[in-house]
């Protein structure tokens, strides 16, 4: 797909967002990466072979406390390279980082894994 076709596809996902979803994310920053760094991957105890497609960066809303106030900006890290080489065909990819991306804003928003799953957001 090449770098500027995921990019259009991550910024089509984002611009499909209900106006109500994407209003709450103002104050989130959703980058591409190429892979997702060892340390994380060490962090969360994946195996070697296995990799993440994205990661929220943050204190999730339902958990956040006036003591947060004046962090930085949560972030949405999407990595590119995961997603590209296990899903080649652009319709596929197109979906996956849609899949992904919303994934991700489950977690902003509080939601556990299970429940991503039940939703079919893995």
């Amino acid at each position: 797909m090449g770098k500027s076709g995921f990019d259009r596809a991550l910024g089509a996902a984002l611009s499909e967002l209900p106006p109500v979803f994407r209003d709450a994310l103002t104050n989130v920053a959703v980058i591409v990466e190429d892979w997702p760094p060892d340390w994380l991957l060490d962090d969360l105890g994946i195996p070697p072979g296995d990799t993440l497609y994205g990661y929220y960066h943050g204190v999730p809303l339902p958990e956040r406390s006036i003591q947060d106030s004046g962090n930085l900006p949560d972030t949405i890290s999407i990595y590119r390279g995961p997603l590209e080489e296990d899903f080649p065909d652009p319709g596929e990819l197109s979906r996956e980082i849609r899949i992904t991306l919303l994934h991700e804003i489950g977690h902003y928003f509080g939601m556990q894994e299970e429940e991503l799953e039940r939703l079919g957001y893995r």
